[in-house]
């Protein structure tokens, strides 16, 4: 994968930037327009056993941890009438060695630019797809390292580059669709987080083309959403020529739908979902199904327990399903720093390679093996 260093001076760009605007308000003497600087760093140390069927691997993952991490800035400026103008930069970086996300791209997470009101938001720029937002709230262990990602790797990585969105609350319902012209500029590999599928091409205008939806609809003890994304190939001009997926012409597309939902019951909160997928790219199991449930309980205010099942079916396939079992620990040190422990545990099919861990790659099982993964992390958000 190419990756770049994290430039030293991004971080003092962007510490500057945020330190400007607010000095700005502050001599103005009214919140007109403000810059917020905020970040996540999550590292820690993981053991996955039955590596290629032989031994086990000891390792600080650079995807994710518990959460990935980041480094971002927001702006919002106030237009007068209710509209604002507001945008987002927001890079990802691995903290076992430094080096930038996404690709290699300086802002690979989010970056965007767009305006808002009463109304709700248009954005232009690298994006979240809807499905994100949609299982947002449904899976409860979220991008981490024994999750939902280990079956399907583009749930963590479901971003679309030049890409158009509306999202909007009224009440209780949160809406949104975006569209892409070209979903994914960037080669790593490649994999989810660079697939080669540029498009915004002058003779195939659906190339590379994506675009997605959702709606959800939150009460304080429960909600529900659904969630649909759809993504385009392109036509290829070599072997060397191709896009993650095998997605190789741009009538072949991959899509997506997901249902989702949760209940709270006192301080417990129960949810869970079903991830349909229709994949033109893969010839030998083009439709599945991944369902999930987890739970989540605190036992203290600073302690809190967290479990989660999930089972990936393809259809009229036999000897390439997958389950999972997660249990996460997680300990509030302060509102900023936390300290957490996951195990993960993956049962492969016959014909089945899972690894039970998306922290990084190389750590496959053999066809048919289970596996078992254990994470100890430190989280410090700023």
């Amino acid at each position: 994968m190419n990756k770049q260093h994290f430039p030293r001076w991004t971080a003092a760009l962007l510490g500057a930037a945020a330190l400007s605007a607010q000095v700005c308000a502050h001599a103005q003497g009214a919140p007109a327009s403000a810059v917020t600087l905020y970040g996540i760093i999550d590292a820690g140390i993981e053991v996955v056993n039955k590596v290629n069927g032989v031994g086990s691997i000891q390792r600080m993952p650079s995807n994710t941890g518990m959460m990935p991490s980041r480094v971002g800035m927001r702006g919002t400026e106030d237009l007068g009438g209710g509209l604002r103008g507001v945008f987002t930069l927001e890079m990802g970086f691995a903290p076992d060695t430094g080096v930038s996300g996404q690709g290699g791209r300086l802002f690979g997470r989010q970056s965007f630019v767009g305006l808002a009101g009463p109304w709700g938001s248009v954005t232009l720029g690298r994006q979240y797809s809807m499905l994100f937002w949609s299982v947002l709230d449904s899976d409860l262990i979220g991008p981490a390292i024994y999750a939902l990602g280990s079956l399907d790797p583009y749930i963590p990585n479901a971003r679309a580059d030049n890409s158009v969105a509306y999202r909007g609350t009224f009440g209780g319902w949160n809406l949104g669709a975006g569209y892409s012209f070209g979903r994914d500029t960037v080669n790593a590999g490649p994999s989810p987080v660079g697939t080669n599928c540029p498009g915004e091409s002058g003779t195939d205008a659906q190339a590379c083309r994506q675009w997605s939806a959702m709606a959800k609809y939150d009460t304080p003890g429960w909600g529900v959403s659904l969630g649909y994304d759809s993504q385009r190939g392109r036509t290829t001009t070599g072997a060397t020529d191709v896009v993650f997926g095998n997605l190789n012409s741009s009538s072949k597309k991959d899509n997506r739908l997901a249902l989702g939902g949760y209940v709270k019951l006192g301080d417990t909160k129960i949810a869970g979902g079903l991830l349909r997928r229709d994949n033109d790219g893969d010839t030998v199991k083009p439709k599945s199904d991944i369902w999930y449930i987890g739970a989540s309980y605190p036992i203290t205010p600073a302690l809190t327990v967290e479990g989660q099942y999930l089972n990936q079916r393809y259809k009229n396939v036999d000897d390439r399903d997958a389950t999972m079992y997660v249990a996460r620990v997680v300990y509030s040190l302060s509102k900023r720093t936390t300290v957490y422990s996951q195990v993960g545990h993956i049962r492969n099919d016959r014909l089945s390679a899972v690894s039970v861990s998306g922290g990084a790659a190389g750590s496959n099982p053999a066809a048919g093996s289970s596996q078992s993964g254990v994470n100890f992390g430190i989280r410090h958000t700023f």
